[in-house]
């Protein structure tokens, strides 16, 4: 079947030898269980053409029928900043309040995290990744985007690896419920919010706290 909207082409990517490919698979697992998520940023600028390249990295992501469903809204403005910290704290509050279990604040506790989100304001950049549930075709009518959640997660992936990539450090951040921020931010209807992401380089001696990740027995079934 002819397809001329995504015509064929000649695609050859570099291989590499068996031995190499251990050799950077083992690389690029050491270098990538460095990340960690942040929650204290220093305020120093960063450049916007660097984050431009960390979101067009993201937008590498396979997506469901190829449709890209996502935007990402890249905020340096103080103001909207303080805003949405407000807003997200009210949330933050509610949730720690009574919304999240005894047990899930528990969980949480060793990492630090509270309703307080400082980082908001503090860090020079905030992503905000937006997932596009539909788009507008001739007359408003409504166009399906397919695979949203999982190919904006995969999307989101990419983003913390080129943020990473670039040496600088992000938190992950999901208030819970998060329309406030669509509507802070006057985004579409066809748009809901999946991560808000503070970016940029850590406060001068920052700690995190010190995690252990699941061996590869506990998280790979083999099936040969």
């Amino acid at each position: 079947m002819k397809n001329d909207k995504h015509p064929n082409i000649e695609y050859s990517p570099e291989q590499y030898s068996e031995a190499e490919m251990l050799e950077r698979s083992e690389q690029f697992y050491n270098w990538a269980d460095e990340r960690r998520s942040v929650r204290h940023f220093s305020d120093k600028k960063v450049s916007i053409e660097i984050l431009k390249n960390i979101i067009l990295t993201a937008s590498t992501a396979p997506s469901g029928a190829h449709k890209q469903p996502w935007t990402f809204c890249l905020i340096s403005n103080a103001k909207l900043k303080s805003t949405l910290r407000e807003l997200a704290e009210q949330e933050e509050k509610k949730s720690y309040g009574g919304r999240m279990s005894d047990k899930w604040i528990e969980d949480l506790e060793p990492l630090g995290t509270s309703w307080q989100k400082e980082f908001i304001d503090v860090a020079p950049w905030i992503i905000v990744v937006m997932k596009r549930v539909y788009e507008f075709g001739e007359n408003d009518k409504k166009i399906n985007n397919y695979y949203v959640s999982e190919s904006v997660g995969i999307a989101s992936g990419f983003l913390l690896m080129a943020i990473q990539n670039a040496g600088l450090v992000a938190l992950t951040h999901t208030p819970s419920p998060m329309n406030f921020i669509a509507k802070a931010l006057n985004r579409p209807d066809n748009e809901r919010p999946f991560l808000l992401i503070p970016v940029g380089y850590p406060a001068k001696s920052v700690k995190v706290p010190d995690l252990t990740r699941k061996t590869s027995d506990e998280i790979i079934e083999y099936y040969q």
